[in-house]
């Protein structure tokens, strides 16, 4: 099985932009925190949530984002849950989401940008952002109008936790990695 800094090479390969490998950290980050809580392969999920995006540089369209970055993960020897989890958060697959990895990544994908976004307008960035200041954002759908904010209480709706629950997550595991994300 490849390792993560196997994972980490092939991310730097596939993905140029600072801006998409800032996403794939901050998914990362999140995934390591959720794993963390709920009893998952840490290094799994953290695979998971930096590939997920693997081939949108690349592939952007429906019919190629995320399948040909999977049909390399596969190539190369990821394990079906890492790859499966990937293809389960584009919802346009109808990929079911059967397993906590797979549900946890659907529901920090979009979060993760989100608190991202609101971090790059505080002067505080991530510190001392809480759950209260991110909802207070999302109901500004001009603020990162392009996050869906459905897929956000879709996916704590499947972890089966509140949104406040999962904000909290996400801020945390972002936190953790704040120089990394360019948000210390």
């Amino acid at each position: 099985m490849p390792t993560y800094a196997d994972a980490l090479a092939l991310f730097h390969v596939w993905t140029e932009t600072d801006s998409l490998r800032r996403h794939g950290y901050a998914v990362e980050a999140s995934m390591a925190e959720m794993a963390r809580l709920r009893g998952g392969d840490v290094e799994a999920w953290r695979m998971a949530g930096l590939l997920h995006d693997l081939d949108y540089e690349k592939h952007p369209s429906l019919d190629e984002h995320p399948t040909v970055g999977v049909a390399e993960l596969a190539r190369l020897g990821y394990p079906e849950d890492v790859r499966t989890a990937i293809l389960g958060h584009a919802p346009y697959l109808g990929v079911p989401r059967e397993t906590d990895m797979a549900k946890a990544l659907f529901a920090v994908d979009e979060l993760s940008g989100f608190v991202t976004a609101v971090a790059f307008v505080r002067p505080d960035k991530l510190d001392g952002m809480t759950p209260r200041s991110v909802k207070k954002k999302l109901k500004d759908k001009r603020f990162a109008a392009a996050v869906s904010r459905e897929d956000i209480r879709q996916g704590a709706d499947e972890l089966g936790i509140g949104l406040d629950e999962l904000i909290q997550i996400v801020i945390d595991g972002m936190a953790r990695e704040a120089s990394r994300l360019d948000l210390a």
